[in-house]
Formats: structure tokens, C-alpha cells, sequence
């Protein structure tokens, strides 16, 4: 989803659409030593969608492996996507017109919530895409007990 600022100064509001993360993103280049490209893959996008049965997260990672791609839990309750896309070797004949696919190191914590059996995490990467599910622990329904009035 993209935000678009609106430019109209006599609009109160404008600044309500305005993206909260644009100033981080702007300081992620001097982070990371001001090379682009790392900085560019530094914020692998992803998305998290809570079913019935479990979390379920999903990143888009074209072009790496599944070797360069590390699924963990920290803490009991955090789980950490991490991995890097290295960068395609250059053969000094060739002449490159535009280089526009990022590559780097990436990292992604998400606090997972009390129902996370992480004891149970799956991960599969396929076809570019990393599916990482956490079943959720079945919540008992508390048991009702009829207790007889006396009198």
C-alpha cells in the first residue's frame, strides 16, 4: 500500500496520510554506509495473518536460498527471519545498463502472542516465497459446573 502526501497547504489533514515511516526509511542509507543496495533489501517486507489454526508469515524473497534464509525463535517468544541475497558476480567485460534488484543482509523480529506454540514453527520456501507458520495452542473453554441450591 502506498500513501500519497497531498500537497494542498490549506488542507488540515494532509499530514494524517502522510507515511510514519518515511523518516526512518530516508536514515536506513546512513545506517547502513550509505550503500543503497544493502539498504534496499535491509527492510524484507512482510506480512503476518492470524487463521484459526495459526500465524502465518509470508515474505518475498526472489533469488535466495534456502540455505541463506535463517528461521528462529528467541527469547520463547520471538520470532526472527534473517538471511542475505548476495550480490551477482561482476566479470569485468561486462557492461551493466541498470542495477536494480537489492541485495544484502535482512532481518525481521516479530513478538509472537501467548497462544504461539513456537515448540511447533514450520518454515518452507518455495517459488520465492518464505511461508513461516506458527500454530496457535488450542484454548480450553472453562468448564461450567451447575451447583445445586440448597434450601
Amino acid at each position: 500500500m502506498s500513501i500519497v502526501r497531498r500537497s494542498n497547504v490549506f488542507d488540515p489533514f494532509a499530514d494524517l496520510w502522510a507515511d510514519p515511516f518515511d523518516t526512518f526509511r530516508s536514515i536506513v542509507p546512513a545506517i547502513s554506509g550509505g550503500n543503497s543496495e544493502t539498504a534496499a533489501f535491509a527492510n524484507a517486507r512482510m506480512d503476518w495473518k492470524e487463521t484459526p489454526e495459526a500465524h502465518v508469515f509470508k515474505a518475498d524473497l526472489p533469488g535466495v536460498k534456502k540455505e541463506e534464509v535463517k528461521v528462529e525463535v528467541e527469547d520463547g517468544n520471538v520470532l526472527v527471519v534473517s538471511g542475505e541475497r548476495t550480490k551477482e558476480k561482476e566479470d569485468k567485460n561486462d557492461k551493466w545498463h541498470r542495477v536494480e534488484r537489492s541485495s544484502g543482509k535482512f532481518v525481521r523480529r516479530f513478538r509472537l502472542p501467548e497462544d504461539a506454540k513456537v515448540e511447533d514453527v514450520k518454515a518452507g520456501l518455495e517459488n520465492g516465497v518464505l511461508t513461516v507458520t506458527v500454530p496457535k495452542a488450542q484454548v480450553k473453554k472453562p468448564e461450567v459446573k451447575a451447583i445445586q441450591i440448597s434450601g
